[in-house]
């Protein structure tokens, strides 16, 4: 059977409706709202639709919904790792609820973010800010005119979800300690980054507690050329013990030790943060502080599309999700002698220890 000039004839929503046996209220819901139909039905109305040839058709869906079942899920380096997961959950609850990711990179520029944010405002149902270079009054801006949830940053009056940093911290510390390090090096992340601010301010406020000392060299870009250029820097005061911002850092970290004749963990000992799939393959297996991060880009966008729905947004305490500590085989008891080409001969003593302690408050 075909239409006019042989074309085939257009399916529309009231011939599958007919087909399933279901009012076309009910095939509209389960293409547009899918939570609002129960699972058998929709279904049942996919698999009619499927067989007939329907295709729902996106743009008329929007006009007559005032949505375009779309959200922006804004990154700062879509080439960093640590993202994937917070994507693999967004993609997963947007699809259940019948939504589409529009993934943007921003290139941890503040300037692009904005823009590229400004620009997709008019097509997508709501904003998700994963790790925002923007300022805080930009980002209450933008939550004005759309839906938004901000990750990993705590901003008052937007919805936040974020990661347990201090408890995180403070284990990656107690670790350390319980090694016998007294002095930890760490390596500062990008300046704009409120994790990074986060991360030595809890550093700071962990080694006050457990009587370590420490310093910090820094900021480096957050990928393994900024930890590969940390070293220098290091070299020059070096400790026992490093965190870095994140792993990507510490493998640069590590290579970077390696070049300059320094043993990782025989001669500092090295950890991470964020559990990247890469953590546990370079040699040695890197010690990280590990983040739910599917969970993380899950759980924000599940209360973004909430609030698409018209509930309240939580703009009180951020939703924070558990950290926990992966020990692997980049730390180690600490050695009382160094015996490396970069170190020398000598023994760590209380007076070089205070001479390399750093008093930067890098918190924001």
């Amino acid at each position: 059977m075909t239409g006019r000039d042989g074309a085939p004839p257009t399916v529309t929503i009231y011939d599958v409706a007919r087909a399933a046996g279901v009012a076309p209220s009910t095939v509209s819901r389960a293409f547009s709202r899918p939570g609002r139909v129960s699972s058998e039905t929709a279904e049942r109305v996919r698999r009619v639709a499927q067989d007939l040839g329907y295709r729902a058709n996106p743009v008329a869906r929007a006009l007559s919904t005032s949505r375009t079942r779309m959200i922006a899920l804004v990154v700062s380096d879509i080439a960093n790792p640590f993202y994937s997961g917070i994507v693999r959950g967004a993609q997963d609850a947007a699809g259940r609820a019948g939504y589409t990711v529009l993934l943007v990179d921003t290139r941890e520029s503040d300037v692009r973010e904005r823009a590229a944010v400004e620009r997709a405002m008019a097509t997508v149902d709501g904003i998700l800010l994963a790790s925002s270079r923007m300022s805080d009054s930009a980002i209450r801006m933008m939550s004005k005119q759309k839906p938004v949830v901000v990750l990993n940053r705590a901003i008052v009056d937007v919805p936040c979800v974020v990661t347990d940093i201090a408890r995180g911290m403070r284990r990656a510390a107690e670790h350390l300690g319980e090694l016998g390090h007294d002095h930890v090096t760490y390596v500062a992340g990008p300046e704009a980054s409120w994790t990074d601010g986060m991360r030595w301010r809890s550093l700071r406020e962990a080694a006050l507690e457990l009587e370590l000392k420490v310093r910090r060299v820094g900021p480096v870009t957050p990928d393994v050329e900024g930890g590969t250029l940390a070293v220098a820097e290091f070299l020059e005061a070096p400790t026992s013990a490093v965190i870095a911002y994140n792993d990507q850092v510490a493998i640069g970290f590590i290579r970077g030790l390696r070049a300059a004749g320094v043993q990782v963990p025989r001669d500092v000992s090295v950890i991470g943060f964020d559990n990247i799939f890469a953590a546990e393959l370079v040699t040695p297996a890197l010690t990280t502080v590990a983040a739910p991060l599917h969970t993380e880009g899950s759980a924000a966008t599940t209360h973004l599309l909430s609030m698409i729905d018209g509930a309240r947004s939580r703009t009180g305490q951020p939703v924070v999700l558990p950290t926990r500590l992966v020990v692997r085989d980049s730390t180690a008891q600490r050695r009382r002698k160094r015996t490396s080409p970069a170190f020398g001969t000598t023994k760590v003593s209380p007076s070089a220890s205070n001479a390399a302690t750093s008093s930067v408050d890098g918190s924001r």
